[in-house]
């Protein structure tokens, strides 16, 4: 008895998908539920930027996080910011600003200060929704803008209420 041929079996057809393309439809839906909400908030988190520096360039310097890199309960997350900056008259930091990538709200804080304020640095407690990055950006009185960004790792989640 000869074997069947499944090439011309009469069940396929070209309307119906075969195993292989919906296996690869199914993976490239996967993909994309993964990485499509990831780009969208990178891309939320860079517009916010953009609005905070006035479209001015963004250098990755003179500013540092202080955060846990992993945090065991995202209800209270301290971190502090600091700015390498002389804090004189002609040379000082008017604005730091926080943002994360995945919260409800992407804007954490904003504080302003003044050279009477002696040193740039501030701190704070924040909720975090889940793993995600930080962004601190500092404005100068000269019109430049520093960052500094850190992924913080969080085990159990804060902030997972929509905002109204």
């Amino acid at each position: 008895m000869k074997p069947t041929s499944y090439k011309h079996s009469p069940m396929k057809s070209e309307t119906h998908p075969t195993r292989r393309q919906l296996l690869k439809a199914g993976v490239a839906m996967g993909a994309w539920l993964c990485v499509g909400p990831a780009l969208a908030n990178s891309d939320e988190l860079q517009a916010l930027i953009r609005e905070f520096s006035g479209n001015a360039p963004v250098a990755p310097s003179q500013v540092l996080i202080d955060i846990a890199p992993i945090v065991d309960n995202g209800n209270t997350v301290p971190i502090t910011v600091t700015v390498e900056s002389p804090m004189t008259g002609s040379d000082y930091v008017t604005d730091i600003a926080i943002f994360n990538e995945r919260n409800p709200q992407r804007e954490v804080a904003q504080f302003q200060l003044t050279p009477r304020n002696g040193r740039a640095r501030v701190a704070t407690r924040i909720r975090l929704a889940t793993t995600q990055h930080l962004v601190a950006v500092a404005r100068m009185n000269d019109g430049t803008f520093w960052s500094h960004t850190v992924q913080v790792s969080v085990s159990i989640a804060a902030c997972l209420e929509e905002v109204v």
